[in-house]
């Protein structure tokens, strides 16, 4: 850093002497001290100096002295402009800091503010709704003798139409019936309800270095060939500009111990955190492009691709933290998903459900929830949920888009952020858990579902 050292003055009195400093640059552009003691008995300086003038210099150098020590420790630690230039650079780099963290604290405050401002508005109209459907009469019988449908009681699960606001108070209490929340054709899922909690994470590993800040870690639901089982676990460092080792382990012990059985290298690098593993093959996207891989985990060989049509990548539309997660793969009961967006949708999340053989897409909705907005998201029972921040310690996870019915809705499901940088969050539904990679740490969450007549779990 340079140091401009302005032409300043300081005096200083004891008893009756007078004494100075000043600092000046000269010609060269360096800093010089210059100090000034006045006799308190000459005028002027004539003849030589002698033994009795340096008697009389010695209490005005004592006198000097005092005041470079002032001048020192007022201007902080060290000696000479050393000392003041270390110190100058100590407090404007504090003062930096300090910026940058108020901005960012306010940043986030804005942010919680206007959250809790939507939470606030969607309980006032949830409220007007309640209360005007209590006073509605529970049945209405028409000429014909039947029931209008804008009066069946609210105990009736067998209620369908497509009231929204109906449905969405519904939804707030969480009171949905299964066979709605179920693709047709698929109601013999087992497992699939409403999501109804999420669990604290429990911790199963550490990285122990810069490259596993963030990346991707999980288990097959449903495992293929005879090598690898339910209770292989994969995991990927996803820091670096060339992602391409993945790391095999026998189980979650092996796993938390630090123990790989096996190392494999990709045959094409792999961009950010939204692989997933299914039926024996290693799904992810190759670096700084659309196109996305299906790796066969037993051959180790690529097995086929897909250059998803027109979706954004290596940083158009990622989630609110970044890190090129412009694609996220997910699984669950229904099979292989894509998570993703495009200029069309101006950034909004679109879901596409894809062939685990071919990679095809079979069909794809578009949600009303900008994948920006969001910290993460994962698909369970063919439905979307979305995370509202990824560093926030207690935050929710706030929308859900259900494919059956192409409708989304805002809820409140309460998440943790342990670790304050969540990177990664992916559903198994063989495990009924969540994984997630947050600030170095690997952790799952246990979930609870409900679904109407058979309790939860």
């Amino acid at each position: 850093m340079s140091f401009l050292c302005l032409s300043c003055l300081v005096v200083f009195s004891h008893s009756q002497h007078q004494a100075s400093l000043s600092r000046s640059n000269d010609p060269t552009g360096r800093c010089i001290y210059t100090f000034e003691v006045i006799s308190p008995q000459e005028t002027s300086c004539t003849g030589n100096s002698t033994e009795s003038e340096m008697d009389e210099v010695l209490p005005r150098l004592t006198l000097l002295e005092a005041m470079v020590s002032q001048l020192i420790a007022r201007g902080g630690s060290g000696t000479g402009t050393g000392g003041l230039r270390y110190n100058d650079e100590y407090l404007q780099e504090a003062y930096a800091q300090v910026t940058r963290e108020r901005n960012q604290l306010q940043l986030e405050q804005e942010r919680l503010k206007t959250q809790v401002q939507k939470l606030q508005s969607t309980l006032a109209e949830l409220s007007l709704e309640a209360e005007r459907l209590r006073q509605r009469p529970c049945e209405q019988t028409n000429t014909s003798g039947g029931t209008l449908h804008e009066n069946i009681p609210l105990r009736d699960p067998g209620y369908h139409l497509k009231n929204t606001s109906y449905q969405e108070m519904k939804a707030e209490v969480k009171k949905l019936p299964a066979s709605h929340l179920i693709p047709e054709g698929n109601h013999s899922l087992s497992g699939c309800g409403e999501l109804l909690s999420v669990g604290d994470p429990v911790l199963h590993r550490k990285a122990d270095a810069i490259t596993g800040k963030y990346g991707v870690w999980l288990q097959d639901p449903d495992p293929r060939g005879p090598y690898y089982t339910k209770n292989t676990v994969w995991r990927i460092d996803a820091v670096g500009k060339e992602v391409r080792q993945l790391f095999i382990y026998e189980n979650i012990d092996q796993f938390s111990k630090g123990f790989p059985m096996k190392v494999l290298v990709l045959p094409e690098p792999m961009e950010s955190t939204g692989a997933t593993v299914y039926q024996g093959s290693l799904y992810y996207q190759r670096r700084r492009s659309r196109t996305l891989l299906r790796y066969n985990l037993t051959s180790e060989n690529l097995a086929s691709h897909l250059d998803l049509p027109h979706a954004g990548f290596h940083g158009q539309h990622p989630y609110s933290w970044g890190g090129y997660t412009d694609i996220d793969l997910a699984v669950d009961e229904q099979g292989l998903w894509a998570i993703y967006s495009t200029s069309k949708a101006k950034g909004a999340i679109i879901i596409s459900q894809l062939d685990p053989e071919s990679m095809k897409v079979r069909r794809s909705w578009e949600t009303k929830i900008r994948k920006n907005s969001v910290g993460n998201a994962f698909m369970m029972c063919g439905r979307l949920f979305t995370i509202a921040s990824y560093t926030t310690l207690n935050t929710t996870i706030n929308y859900m888009f259900d494919t059956a019915t192409n409708e989304g809705q805002s809820i409140v499901v309460p998440f943790m952020n342990k670790y304050r940088y969540n990177s990664m969050v992916d559903y198994n539904h063989a495990q009924r858990k969540l994984y997630a990679w947050d600030n170095f740490h690997m952790v799952t969450y246990d979930v609870r579902l409900g679904w109407a007549g058979q309790g939860s779990s």
